[in-house]
């Protein structure tokens, strides 16, 4: 299993974290398999999505914080609920096969890490399996 650390510079932000993924695809020569991309913790998730307009990401989070508010009825004192529910719905793991020695994306797909409660040090824990 390979380890990703980031460091979120804002409360909420998607980061294209696809170079880096690429890089350890490289660095292992593996030609031909899957990456499993993993977000362990519960305010944080991962997903694939639009890397050509920044205005994707940034419609995304900002589509999230319409539907999910910061602030709300929640039972959770920690004032992170909002961050709990954008989680479990963006989802903490993506699939994606390796061909060519590089994630199989479509044109204008990238992974992106997503931040719903920075600033903070987080990890993707990365597992690669394939053929080089």
């Amino acid at each position: 299993m390979h380890s990703l650390t980031l460091r979120t510079a804002s409360r909420f932000e998607m980061t294209d974290i696809t170079d880096r993924i690429n890089g350890m695809i490289g660095e292992n020569g593996i030609v031909s398999g899957i990456a499993v991309m993993f977000v362990p913790h519960t305010t944080a998730a991962v997903t694939i999505n639009e890397n050509a307009d920044p205005d994707v990401p940034r419609d995304i989070l900002a589509s999230l914080d319409r539907a999910i508010p910061l602030k709300d009825r929640y039972l959770h004192d920690e004032g992170n609920s909002a961050a709990h529910v954008k989680a479990s719905l963006v989802g903490s793991s993506e699939i994606v096969l390796i061909e060519g020695g590089r994630l199989a994306l479509g044109t204008w797909q990238s992974v992106f890490f997503c931040e719903f409660d920075g600033p903070r040090t987080r990890q993707i824990w990365i597992k690669l399996a394939g053929t080089s």
